[in-house]
């Protein structure tokens, strides 16, 4: 079932009582939202406020909803003394400084799960206007040319359509693509064979799916690592005369990269609703005749700006009323009900799972958290929430925190159970995370320390650089690795070796002032008769 709908509900509170509240809507909302609004707060629209008008007036509202188009910048929050809320009617919330909410208390919110179908549809939409060329037709009707044969295309049926991430849009193009009669197959390394095959969905390797797809969209978040994911080195590895769609975000591209794959015939064409600068001013890529443009409105239609207007609507009152908003994207008021007890162990609850994450690389399927020592005795929602943050964060769009992890876990096929064990061993208290691979930390001085892998007992900080190996333990191992890293100028800040027995399998822990080349990686690999090796960084 579709995602897309807002389920509105009355708060706690009475109309009559909640009218102390006023709300401030500073850019276009739906009817549909400013009428829940008005039916247990004070409502006032002030559209196209300047900078200095805005904060002026802020000081007698306790909640702003905005769009893109507002800046929320230190000034703003500043002046909204008596602010409880910040609604952004949509999902992206770069336009508003987050951190620096946080820190004045105001919970933000954004409506993430509203504009699914209408970025679906939008793609399959860039994708059809890319096989039949119908922009550069209808151009060229309106210079009044006739010149059918210019614009002869190509049929989406029978052709494969290669998503490059296969998250809730991702998903939705999917389904409409196997409608249309394409063949579907995917590279997304954090989703399961079982839930791909639900979709109807071939997964295959990164290489592997540029190589053979005709069509290519890109459905990834934008995170550090995906920056600019698609560059030169990417688009060579496209089939020949393959189409291009990216209406998900404009950093995972190299705009010029595009354009010199485009001008020499790597690629057909290229369809972008998104861009690297928006508006863009790349003005050759403005004016390239295989590129199809659209001015960011994926997620634009009628329907979905219902659904947004519903759902900020809902959050905000939710806010205002103190229950925990579901899309809150900063840590929530409840997060400091959390017993004092627990406190110090979300951050190591955080950090566990963001480490399993990037040390699996892989699907995350049905994991188990296990609480050990004096920490099993107390209530560990909280905890279990922060490691599903830590979890989720680096692979998915939406914002995860402790309120609507389990919601979000559920939405990517994570199924995450409790154990909780009275005595742990060695230490006081332990948190380990098992599914495909096994990771344990606790504090230690407050600070968090990961302390197994698989078994095997360790003791590092998990930050910065971590490389990790594992070998057989033999004489001069250490001595060798060492050497490499010395003569690629990476800065070894401390190193372990934990083993089974003598001479045994054994993994190796360094902790890293610099990046590893992946020239030196792969030397590792291929001459020092590793199993696996990796670098993460945290």
């Amino acid at each position: 079932m579709i995602e897309n709908q807002t389920v509105t509900r009355a708060p706690a509170a009475t109309a009559c009582a909640a009218t102390k509240y006023k709300i401030l809507v500073a850019e276009p909302l739906g009817q549909e939202g400013l009428e829940l609004l008005r039916r247990y707060a004070q409502v006032d629209v002030r559209l196209k406020l300047s900078a200095a008008d805005l904060a002026a007036c802020l000081p007698a509202y306790h909640a702003l909803i905005v769009r893109s188009g507002t800046q929320v910048n230190q000034t703003l929050l500043d002046a909204g003394k008596n602010l409880v809320v910040i609604g952004r009617a949509g999902v992206g919330v770069d336009n508003i400084d987050v951190d620096a909410a946080t820190h004045q208390g105001i919970v933000v919110v954004n409506a993430p799960t509203t504009n699914i179908v209408a970025a679906a549809e939008h793609t399959i939409a860039m994708l059809w206007a890319l096989a039949r060329k119908i922009p550069q037709a209808d151009a060229s009707m309106r210079r009044g040319e006739w010149k059918r044969e210019q614009f002869v295309g190509v049929e989406l049926v029978g052709k494969r359509l290669g998503l490059l991430g296969l998250g809730r849009v991702g998903g939705e193009v999917a389904r409409r693509a196997n409608g249309l009669g394409m063949q579907t197959v995917a590279f997304d390394p954090y989703v399961s064979l079982e839930r791909a095959a639900q979709m109807q969905v071939k997964l295959l390797s990164f290489d592997e799916t540029l190589a053979t797809s005709d069509f290519i969209s890109l459905h990834t978040p934008a995170t550090a690592e995906t920056k600019k994911f698609i560059g030169a080195a990417e688009l060579a590895k496209f089939k020949r005369g393959a189409f291009l769609a990216n209406a998900a975000r404009g950093v995972l591209l190299d705009e010029n990269a595009l354009l010199d794959a485009l001008d020499a015939g790597q690629l057909a064409g290229a369809a972008l609703d998104v861009f690297e600068n928006e508006p863009p001013q790349n003005e050759r890529l403005l004016r390239h005749p295989a590129v199809v443009l659209t001015p960011h409105i994926g997620g634009s239609t009628t329907e979905a700006a219902t659904r947004v207007s519903l759902q900020i609507a809902e959050q905000v009152l939710d806010a205002l009323h103190g229950r925990p908003a579901r899309f809150a994207v900063n840590t929530p008021p409840s997060a400091s009900a959390l017993a004092p007890a627990l406190q110090s162990y979300l951050g190591l609850a955080e950090l566990l799972g963001r480490f399993y994450t990037k040390w699996v690389g892989g699907p995350l399927g049905d994991l188990e958290v296990e609480y050990a020592g004096k920490l099993a005795a107390e209530e560990t929602g909280g905890l279990t929430a922060a490691l599903i943050k830590g979890l989720l964060e680096p692979i998915v769009e939406t914002r995860v925190n402790l309120v609507n992890a389990q919601w979000v876990a559920q939405m990517h096929g994570i199924h995450l159970a409790e154990r909780k064990t009275p005595h742990a061993a060695r230490y006081e208290n332990l948190i380990a995370l098992r599914g495909e691979r096994v990771v344990c930390g606790t504090l230690l001085l407050d600070e968090p320390h990961i302390v197994q892998l698989d078994g095997n007992w360790v003791d590092f900080v998990p930050r910065g650089y971590v490389m990790l190996t594992r070998h057989r333990d033999r004489p001069g191992m250490i001595g060798k690795v060492g050497a490499l890293l010395g003569a690629a100028d990476v800065n070894i800040a401390s190193m372990q070796v934990a083993r089974e027995r003598p001479r045994g399998e054994a993994i190796m822990v360094l902790n890293l002032d610099d990046p590893v080349p992946d020239a030196v990686m792969e030397t590792l690999r291929r001459e020092f008769d590793m199993q696996w090796s990796q670098t993460l960084t945290l």
